[in-house]
């Protein structure tokens, strides 16, 4: 997995980081060595300069060195606010003195996105499979950073092969998550998804057998049945039944599996409102031990219905 280019926050609490903030020596070992380091933005000033207290030694960050814009784009109050109280990816880029003579270190989040994009997401192809952390959640999808605060779009069809509503039933902004690769545009940008990494139709099939009464969560009702979600990755279809309502907690008794027509067979038993936070993610692709997918298979062998992302 990539060491050096990881999403905001995930450098904070380590020893190394601590050694470089915690002395002017070490700020200047940094500055030296050009080390990607982090800490949080105490304040946002009038000047839209962000400010850090590295250990007893005021830095500040101004606002042209907050974000790596595209084509000299001009950089959004927004996108410096939303910085303060989190932590931020930077490089000591020198020194300077503030009107009490103190020695003030001088920060720039851009050029460590300028060496992350450079040397590690320019690098990126289809299949790879990365560490991300969701930043903020819209109706459409997730967004994450994959990398010194970089943002790539996981759309919300992409989260999981269970269909959702708002990407707020999966997700929490904060949640370090793995993601696939799923298309660089001409431009550069980095699309992902999570589906991929979330288990096959048969991975999943296989917690469950026939004659278990399981949880589930209602996830749509159509004319025709209702569709019970067992896990991300596997829905099965109940019998209508009145008094059902989008996202309420069922617990349904599992009638058949049958992989050939890759179905589940359902009968909702009862159902209840919830406002339970979403459950762990369960990776059936071990981020630890596979670093690319060429191609992922969803469906069955034996299911004439070929379900599958292909990377290559």
């Amino acid at each position: 997995m990539n060491g050096m280019y990881l999403p905001e926050g995930f450098l904070l609490g380590t020893p190394e980081n601590h050694e470089f903030l915690s002395s002017r020596q070490g700020l200047e070992r940094a500055l030296e060595r050009q080390k990607i380091l982090e800490a949080c933005a105490t304040l946002c000033d009038a000047d839209m300069c962000l400010h850090f207290d590295l250990f007893g030694t005021p830095a500040i960050m101004p606002k042209e060195e907050v974000v790596l814009t595209r084509n000299r784009e001009e950089i959004k109050d927004i996108a410096v606010l939303t910085r303060v109280g989190k932590p931020v990816c930077f490089k000591v880029s020198g020194f300077t003195r503030n009107a009490a003579g103190e020695t003030v270190a001088l920060l720039s989040r851009r050029a460590a996105q300028k060496e992350c994009l450079y040397h590690y997401i320019e690098g990126l192809i289809p299949g790879d499979i990365i560490p991300a952390t969701v930043t903020h959640l819209e109706s459409f999808g997730a967004f994450v950073d994959i990398g010194c605060g970089i943002v790539s779009l996981l759309s919300i069809d992409c989260i999981s092969v269970s269909r959702i509503s708002h990407p707020r039933a999966r997700l929490r902004p904060g949640d370090r998550i793995h993601v696939v690769v799923k298309h660089i545009d001409p431009d550069g940008r980095v699309y992902v998804s999570l589906r991929e990494l979330l288990g096959t139709w048969e991975e999943n099939a296989a917690l469950f057998t026939a004659g278990q009464t399981v949880a589930g969560m209602v996830r749509s009702i159509e004319p025709y049945g209702i569709f019970v979600e067992l896990t991300p990755n596997l829905t099965g279809l109940a019998e209508c039944k009145e008094g059902v309502s989008v996202n309420q907690s069922a617990a349904v008794f599992i009638k058949s599996i049958i992989p050939e027509k890759m179905k589940i067979k359902l009968i909702v038993i009862d159902t209840h409102d919830t406002e339970a936070a979403p459950a762990p993610l369960r990776y059936f692709t071990d981020p630890k031990t596979t670093a690319h997918l060429d191609v992922w298979r969803y469906s069955p062998r034996q299911c004439e219905r070929v379900i599958e992302t292909r990377f290559d």
